[in-house]
């Protein structure tokens, strides 16, 4: 059994989904919305967290363009991510969120969560997409 447990973070400006993964580390599971306004509050809300899951990596989304390159918002989120590493003392990773927005909103949908619980939950849901893809990819090269 692995014994830190890996986070994911879909950044907004307003909130930030989070998700976790399993105790093997299989699958992520959503764990709700953090409040992205205020970015003191949000780091130690996240310090919290990381300290009670016992979080040892946190995989932050980056948002690339559809061609890979890099515009403001993914300049934001590698800024955002080195104040998280030096928050929390984690490992944190960048990971390519594209097209985890358009998954998320299939996975509610499919799930028949619509509407305004639809906004309330997309960003919990990407961020179950970033961690997933990353967990699914971090599989694989142990092969």
């Amino acid at each position: 059994m692995k014994s830190k447990r890996t986070c994911a973070l879909d950044l907004g400006k307003r909130r930030i989904g989070l998700a976790i993964d399993d105790e093997l580390g299989l699958y992520a599971h959503p764990r709700g919305i953090l409040a992205g306004g205020d970015i003191a509050a949000f780091l130690k809300a996240l310090r919290e967290f990381v300290v009670t899951e016992n979080v040892g990596t946190i995989v932050v989304g980056l948002p690339l363009d559809m061609r890979g390159g890099e515009g403001d918002a993914a300049r934001s989120a590698r800024v955002m991510a080195q104040k998280i590493a030096d928050a929390t003392r984690c490992n944190v990773t960048l990971w390519d969120e594209r097209l985890t927005t358009a998954e998320a909103m299939r996975s509610l949908q499919a799930s028949e969560v619509s509407g305004k619980k639809t906004r309330e939950r997309i960003d919990e849901a990407a961020a179950v997409a970033i961690l997933q893809s990353w967990l699914d990819r971090s599989r694989k090269s142990d092969d």
